[in-house]
C-alpha cells in the first residue's frame, strides 16, 4: 500500500512539473512584455508589428479599463451662476446646494451600472469643493453648512459605502489664484492642492486633467509643470490612471460619445528621454520623459502611423460626454436630457469600440441628480440588462480552423476572463465557427481580445449559415478589450467569425450573440443602415 501511495504521489508530481514546464514559455513571455516599447530606425516593418503586438496595458491600466462606464460629476459654483465657465471672481456665498446627498449620487450611478465616480474638486473658476487651506475661494466661505461642508469628502465617503471608485477632476487653469501665471510659484500651489486631494480622501482611482490654459493677472501664460504633478501622484496615488494630459489615459477626440471604429491602444507616443523607455517602462517610472500632445486624430494606430515612431505606448481611450447638452446643470436643459436609446447607441460607440465611457450627470441646485437624469439612467440600465441577459453562445457547440495548446476555442463562451482562445505562432488568418442546437434570432455581436497579452485584431467579419449557404451579416476592423456590432436579425443556427488580418497570432478571450429588445429593432435598423452595417439583407 505504501508503494502504490508512492507511485501515485510520484506520477501527480511528475504531470505537475510537466503542465508548468508546458505552460512556462507562454508564462514568462507575458512576465517580460511591458506597456511602452522603443522602435529602432533599423527596425523592419515586421519586427515593428512584432513589439506593437506585444505592448500590453499597465497594471493600473487593465484595472481602468475593466471599469468600462464611470461618471463624472461637474458641480460647482456654476451650477448657481447658471454658466458653463466662470470667471473666477464669483462671490462663494452663492454656493449653497440645500438637499444636498452624495450617497442619491452614488446610488444613482451604481444602480445606472457606473463603477467609477470622478468630482470637478475645481474648475477653471478656482473654486474648490473641498476646505483647501491654500485659498479662501472655496466651501469654507460659503453659507453651505456654515462653511464647515466637504463636497469631496462627502463623496468619496459615499463613493466607498456603495462600492464605487473615486476620481477626481482638478483644473490646472485657475481664474481666481492671484498667482497663476507666475509659473513657479503657481505650480507649488497647484501640487499642494494635489497633495491635499491624495491625501486626505482615501483611494483615488483617476486623476483627470485637461489642458485649458491661459494667461495669470500679470500677462504671463502659465507653463504648467505636467511632470512634477505626475511625480506627486505617482508618490501619493500610484494606483491611480492620469488621464487626458497624463500617459496612462487619453482623449478620445470629441465630445460626442463617439469612438473610433478603429480604435487602436497601441499607439505611437513621443519622449522626451527615450533611454528611460528603453530600459523598461513598467519598473522604471517614465513620467518625466512624457510629452502631453494632440491624440484626437481619426488614425492613431495603423501600421502606416506605427511605422514612423519613436516608441510605441499602451495608451486607452477615454470617451466623455454629458447626458445634458451643458456640462453643468441648466433648469432650461431639464427636457434635453438624452434618451435611453441614445444612452445606448454611446454605449455601443465607446464601451463597445475599445473604450471607457465617462458619462457626465451633473446636479442640480439642490445638490441633487435631477429626476429626468434619474429616469434616463434607470431606463438605459433596463435596458442594457435585457439586451446582454441571455448569450447564446453558452450552449453552442464550437470549433475554429486552427487552436494553440491549452488556448482553445471552448475558452471563449466560458465567460470567464482569465482564459482565452488564441493561435499557433505564425497564424493569423483563422475562423471559428459557433453551432446551436436550433435556430437563433441575433443581431448583436460582443467580442473580447486577451488585452493581458496585447492587442492584435485588425479586421474581422461575420457569417450567418442562411438558406443553405454563409451570409456576411457585419464586419469590423479592431477588437481590443470589447467591440459591439449592431446589424438587422438574423435567424441563424451557425456563426461563422473570420479574423482576416492580425498583428501575429489573435486572441479571444469571450465570445457573445445577443438579441436586442424588440421595441429598439426599428430605430437600430434606421440608425444602422449605413457606415458599419452596409451589407445588404
Amino acid at each position: 500500500m505504501f508503494k502504490q501511495n508512492h507511485f501515485l504521489k510520484k506520477a501527480l508530481s511528475i504531470i505537475i512539473i510537466l503542465f508548468i514546464l508546458l505552460s512556462l514559455p507562454l508564462c514568462s513571455s507575458q512576465k517580460n512584455k511591458k506597456n511602452i516599447v522603443t522602435i529602432s530606425s533599423n527596425d523592419t516593418m515586421e519586427e515593428i508589428v512584432y513589439k506593437a503586438a506585444n505592448v500590453v496595458p499597465s497594471k493600473r491600466q487593465l484595472a481602468w479599463q475593466e471599469l468600462e462606464l464611470t461618471a463624472f460629476v461637474h458641480f460647482t459654483i456654476n451650477t448657481f451662476t447658471n454658466s458653463e465657465w466662470g470667471d473666477g471672481k464669483e462671490d462663494p456665498a452663492l454656493f449653497n446646494p440645500t438637499e444636498f446627498n452624495a450617497r442619491q449620487w452614488a446610488k444613482v450611478c451604481k444602480e445606472a451600472g457606473m463603477k467609477m465616480i470622478i468630482v470637478t474638486t475645481k474648475h477653471h473658476d478656482g473654486f474648490c469643493l473641498w476646505q483647501s487651506k491654500y485659498t479662501e475661494h472655496s466651501v469654507k466661505n460659503s453659507p453651505w453648512k456654515n462653511g464647515k461642508g466637504d463636497v469631496v469628502r462627502e463623496v468619496s465617503d459615499a463613493c466607498r459605502e456603495y462600492g464605487l471608485k473615486f476620481g477626481v477632476y482638478l483644473s490646472p487653469w485657475d481664474l481666481h489664484e492671484p498667482c497663476y501665471g507666475d509659473s513657479p510659484k503657481y505650480n507649488e500651489y497647484f501640487k499642494n492642492q494635489l497633495r491635499e486631494l491624495l491625501t486626505n480622501y482615501g483611494k483615488v482611482t483617476e486623476v483627470w486633467f485637461d489642458g485649458a490654459c491661459g494667461e495669470g493677472a500679470n500677462g504671463k501664460r502659465q507653463v504648467y509643470d505636467w511632470q512634477g504633478y505626475y511625480q506627486v501622484i505617482r508618490e501619493l496615488q500610484p494606483n491611480a490612471v492620469i488621464a487626458i494630459m497624463g500617459h496612462d489615459v487619453r482623449w478620445v477626440g470629441t465630445e460626442s460619445g463617439n469612438g473610433r471604429e478603429t480604435e487602436w491602444s497601441v499607439i505611437p507616443m513621443e519622449f522626451q528621454k527615450q533611454d528611460i523607455i528603453a530600459e523598461g517602462s513598467q519598473q522604471k517610472p517614465v513620467e518625466e520623459a512624457f510629452v502631453p500632445k494632440d491624440m484626437t486624430l481619426k488614425d492613431l494606430g495603423s501600421r502606416s502611423k506605427i511605422k514612423k515612431a519613436q516608441a510605441l505606448a499602451w495608451y486607452p481611450s477615454e470617451v466623455d460626454v454629458s447626458i445634458r447638452p451643458g456640462w453643468f446643470y441648466h433648469e432650461k436643459q431639464d427636457d434635453q436630457v438624452k434618451s435611453p436609446e441614445k444612452l445606448l447607441d454611446i454605449y455601443f460607440s465607446s464601451v463597445g469600440r475599445n473604450s471607457v465611457l465617462l458619462l457626465n450627470i451633473p446636479p442640480d441646485r439642490r445638490g441633487l441628480i435631477h429626476e429626468n437624469d434619474v429616469k434616463a439612467l434607470q431606463d438605459w440600465r433596463v435596458i442594457l440588462d435585457s439586451l446582454f441577459s441571455v448569450n447564446f453562445i453558452t450552449d453552442a457547440k464550437c470549433r475554429s480552423s486552427n487552436s494553440a495548446r491549452w488556448h482553445g476555442i471552448e475558452n471563449t463562451i466560458d465567460g470567464q476572463k482569465n482564459t482565452y482562445w488564441t493561435t499557433e505562432e505564425g497564424i493569423e488568418k483563422v475562423s471559428l465557427e459557433y453551432n446551436f442546437t436550433v435556430r437563433k434570432e441575433i443581431d448583436v455581436v460582443m467580442l473580447q481580445e486577451n488585452i493581458r497579452i496585447g492587442q492584435r485584431i485588425e479586421k474581422f467579419h461575420l457569417e450567418a449559415w442562411v438558406f443553405n449557404k454563409w451570409k456576411k451579416i457585419a464586419q469590423g476592423t479592431t477588437v481590443g478589450y470589447k467591440r459591439l456590432l449592431r446589424f438587422p436579425p438574423v435567424k441563424t443556427s451557425c456563426i461563422r467569425l473570420i479574423i482576416d488580418k492580425s498583428r501575429l497570432n489573435p486572441t479571444l478571450t469571450n465570445v457573445g450573440f445577443f438579441k436586442q429588445p424588440e421595441e429598439l429593432i426599428y430605430s437600430i435598423t434606421n440608425h444602422f443602415c449605413a457606415k458599419e452595417f452596409l451589407i445588404k439583407h
